[in-house]
């Protein structure tokens, strides 16, 4: 790094002295050291693209069918119950614990070929978005709506509190 550094040095100071061969001495340490072409690229493999095959989309469709089959309130929503990162989630989160019934929530924020795909899903660009026994209720306006007008509270009798 060290050699590196005092050679990258000595090219600058040679070419601010407007020195044609020390700026073409810096063209091919630049291509030489730091090119992305062909077979000199050395990256780590985490930081190479990764290019998922099409099958992946209907595991994730999958993965949202059993969430929801499995959990008879299921909220998907940015950040988690505990640490919701908008105030929409924040007040969905609220709701469903002023009511007392247990709820899953999965958080999109870590996945975004989940969060892509619950929009093509539910046919709703927003999150968070509850599911209710299977069915898609909403978002957070829906939520606050059903809550206010007792309707959510008729809605989750079916479900066993805690």
């Amino acid at each position: 790094m060290q050699s590196a550094s005092r050679t990258l040095t000595a090219l600058f100071r040679g070419s601010t002295r407007h020195n044609s061969g020390a700026r073409a001495s810096l063209q091919q340490f630049y291509s030489r050291n730091f090119s992305t072409s062909g077979e000199e690229f050395d990256s780590h493999s985490d930081f190479k693209p990764v290019h998922k095959p099409d099958q992946d989309v209907l595991s994730v469709k999958e993965q949202i069918d059993a969430d929801i089959k499995a959990n008879p309130v299921m909220l998907y929503m940015k950040g988690v119950p505990g640490a919701p990162q908008c105030g929409f989630s924040a007040m969905a989160t609220q709701i469903l614990q002023i009511h007392g019934v247990p709820f899953a929530a999965r958080n999109i924020l870590e996945d975004q070929e989940l969060r892509q795909a619950m929009k093509t899903y539910s046919n709703w660009p927003t999150f968070p978005q509850l599911y209710i026994n299977g069915e898609f209720i909403g978002g957070c306006d829906i939520l606050k709506k059903l809550h206010e007008s007792g309707e959510l509270k008729e809605m989750l009798k079916s479900v066993p509190r805690n």
